[in-house]
């Protein structure tokens, strides 16, 4: 920051303080007014934008112990001064001695020292130095440097197996130029993957801002996710269920798994297949199918009276015994 902008700028006033405000008082402020005239909040508003530099420029300041001293010392020499910024002559500095007295050639060099410690200054030597008082910002800095340029936001719809698997797909950028992306596999609905650098250049020579893309998964008509696992619905028949039999399901890659279906399995009963799952560097996830009894709703008559030998023959417990007698309990 030029030394002149501490004369000139009240940074209490931009940010609307009193000058005894507390630190955590001092960051309230400061972030209500950063999300208000945060350039993503008005994209395209030059005041916006130079409303949140001057905010941002005050707190900087402000928020650091020493730099809100010097800052307050300074400024109680009053808005007269005025800082050469080449040169070796003294005539900058002639209203800031008359702040502290001087009148003339006749006063000690001790009152000088004072004076050139406050601005991290040197014995002898134009200008500021090397301290932060005097440093150039090369545009506004902020803390800690440039600012960064804008983010921008993109989304793109994904096939469920594209998610899972992975793939570099190509979208168009903000201005008309496509622009690729890497899937990493395992990506999920509303996750976003951000492109570093990508994004909007800075107004002061700062780094880029990012490319933020929101992905959205379609459903599949079989598969959904459960973390790293799979899952499945899988119909079996009455009889498969009873008696027990071993069925072939599918995975998602397109290709087949026997599964052994145990004789009296009931509705509901999950079984896995390692590894056949999402696969991510975190780890790879199971394939879990469910298997559901699925009840015919067509009967020829023989089957029908088949049917109903075997109810005859059906040991006689009411399935529904063990839940009632809970729900009494």
């Amino acid at each position: 920051m030029a030394s002149q902008d501490w004369f000139d700028k009240d940074f209490y006033k931009t940010l609307g303080v009193s000058k005894d405000v507390a630190d955590a008082d001092l960051k309230k402020t400061y972030r209500k007014l950063a999300r208000k005239y945060h350039p993503d909040s008005n994209a395209g508003d030059a005041k916006a934008e130079a409303k949140f530099k001057e905010v941002s420029e005050a707190y900087s300041v402000l928020s650091d112990a020493e730099q809100r001293k010097e800052y307050d010392e300074i400024r109680a020499m009053g808005s007269g001064a005025r800082f050469t910024s080449g040169g070796g002559g003294a005539g900058g500095f002639e209203d800031v001695f008359s702040r502290y007295g001087q009148q003339g050639r006749g006063q000690s060099s001790a009152d000088f020292e004072d004076i050139f410690a406050m601005f991290n200054q040197g014995q002898g030597g134009s200008g500021f130095g090397s301290g932060r008082f005097g440093q150039t910002s090369g545009g506004f800095r902020g803390r800690g440097g440039p600012q960064k340029g804008t983010d921008v936001t993109a989304r793109t719809t994904l096939d469920f197996a594209t998610a899972v698997q992975g793939e570099t797909i190509t979208l168009q950028g903000e201005d008309g130029k496509p622009f690729k992306v890497k899937i990493p596999a395992g990506v999920a609905d509303g996750q976003k993957i951000r492109l570093r650098g990508r994004g909007r250049p800075s107004p002061d020579g700062g780094e880029s801002g990012d490319i933020v893309v929101t992905i959205k998964v379609r459903s599949h008509p079989v598969f959904t996710r459960d973390g790293l696992n799979l899952r499945l619905t899988v119909p079996v028949s009455f009889t498969e269920a009873t008696l027990g039999a071993t069925i072939e399901v599918p995975t998602l890659g397109g290709d087949v798994v026997k599964l052994r279906v145990a004789p009296g399995t009931p509705s509901g009963r999950i079984l896995r297949v390692k590894g056949r799952g999402v696969s991510t560097a975190k780890g790879t996830g199971d394939l879990l199918a469910e298997l559901q009894v699925a009840v015919p709703t067509h009967l020829d008559a023989a089957a029908r009276e088949a049917l109903e030998k075997f109810h005859e023959l059906e040991p006689k417990e009411n399935p529904r015994a063990e839940m009632m007698a809970k729900a009494q309990a």
